[in-house]
């Protein structure tokens, strides 16, 4: 009880400090809250003179915008020629008419960044309503080296080759190629009444591997619509291949849990997933302890920043190649810590939801999208589930965030 004393005083003062200031003070802006994220996960060869054209989709809107471009796993300086925001026409590259802003960073239309550095844009007044896929437009005029990018986009995006003056088009017809990874850009801002946000952190299952792409079906998003009338935002800091224990795909979770959730804007809360990487990659991790380690260290990390965490349990993978008795029974072990170690300030119990009765060790039929280990678009919406009403309520059913004023009580939501 203690705990949820603790957790529930850091988290009180919610209301923008705008709405609690006397009327005769000068109101202070509103504050800035992460709308969309994802996380560097490797690098790409560089592309001179091209223009990017990312689709985001965004969970909170706002009056203002502000971007995220990285350098961060570059080696060169990255000098960005030119970035605009707009919201998009329906599908394809074409901005909405009368939406399209050029992004200025300390007043300059172009920015040189630094190898393993991020920059982030001034604000960009721009009114964007929930749900919007916003279009981010970044032109790279010399070879600055290694592109970071993520690769699971999911979500098609485009190219201009001869990128020069395009970050500019409204009209879509110079980006004649498509890419399935998001380049430089890795989050976007919104300044508006947003309560704050929310961060899941974790691996391929996480990312969205296995949902349908260009539909933002993964349980992040899912989770997104079930707290958009919460006002909070949801960002997917997903690395598919990512590990808790070393470096996979991208740095370890412990080595970006600053970059890509602590120092996020807004952060309420952390969700972590992460681990069946450790028990079927190469190297296995079989020790228990050292998983529970690793979560009591997360989460001490989060808590000096008032951040409470909710763990999910490590879901099966029964008939995916890598399966072997000895990774399930140290499966089982991890997830015993996670539901009763006491870590976490709530658990979300992903095993148990998304489990076969019939066999523990896999995933549900309905469920699976045929690789045994992912998860489909039900499987995703069954997950978001299990996550909401972890972070509605403390295993002991006392609410972890007090905005959350009504319990889950109805037939859960599945669109």
């Amino acid at each position: 009880m203690a705990k949820v004393v603790r957790v529930l005083a850091v988290l009180l003062p919610l209301l923008p400090a705008a709405l609690m200031t006397p009327a005769t003070a000068q109101p202070a802006p509103l504050p800035w809250t992460g709308s969309w994220e994802t996380a560097p996960s490797g690098t790409a060869a560089a592309l001179p003179g091209a223009a990017f054209r990312n689709v985001v989709h965004l969970s909170v809107g706002g009056t203002a915008v502000r971007v995220r471009l990285s350098n961060r796993l570059g080696t060169r300086p990255l000098r960005l020629g030119a970035v605009t925001v707009a919201l998009r026409r329906a599908a394809g590259p074409a901005a909405l008419p009368g939406t399209l802003r050029t992004a200025t960073f300390q007043g300059a239309p172009e920015v040189t960044v630094p190898p393993g550095a991020d920059a982030v844009s001034d604000a960009v007044p721009l009114p964007v309503p929930p749900a919007a896929d916003l279009l981010v437009t970044v032109y790279t005029p010399d070879d600055s080296g290694p592109a970071t990018y993520h690769r699971t986009a999911l979500q098609t995006s485009y190219l201009a080759p001869v990128g020069a003056g395009r970050a500019a088009d409204e009209d879509g017809t110079a980006y004649a190629l498509t890419t399935s990874h998001w380049y430089y850009v890795t989050g976007v801002d919104v300044r508006g009444p947003a309560a704050g946000s929310v961060v899941a952190f974790g691996d391929s299952l996480t990312d969205g591997n296995g949902s349908t792409p260009d539909t933002n079906r993964r349980w992040p998003d899912r989770l997104a619509q079930r707290l958009r009338g919460h006002r909070l935002g949801v960002l997917n800091a997903g690395i598919s291949g990512n590990r808790l224990l070393r470096d996979g795909t991208g740095p370890s979770a412990p080595a970006r849990l600053d970059a890509d959730a602590l120092d996020r804007a807004g952060v309420r809360a952390l969700v972590v997933f992460e681990g069946i990487n450790d028990i079927k990659g190469t190297p296995q991790a079989h020790d228990p302890a050292a998983y529970a380690d690793a979560y009591r260290a997360l989460v001490a990390r989060a808590h000096a920043r008032g951040i409470p965490v909710v763990g999910v349990t490590l879901t099966p993978y029964g008939g995916y190649p890598a399966w072997t008795p000895a990774g399930e029974d140290v499966r089982l072990r991890v997830n015993a810590f996670i539901r009763t170690g006491g870590a976490f300030d709530a658990v979300a119990d992903a095993d148990a939801a998304v489990r076969d009765p019939a066999d523990p060790t896999r995933i549900r039929p309905a469920y699976d999208p045929g690789d045994h280990l992912h998860f489909n678009d039900a499987g995703m919406s069954a997950v978001a589930d299990t996550v909401r009403d972890a972070l509605t309520r403390t295993r002991h059913s006392v609410a972890v965030f007090p905005h959350f004023s009504e319990p889950f009580t109805t037939s859960k939501t599945t669109g």
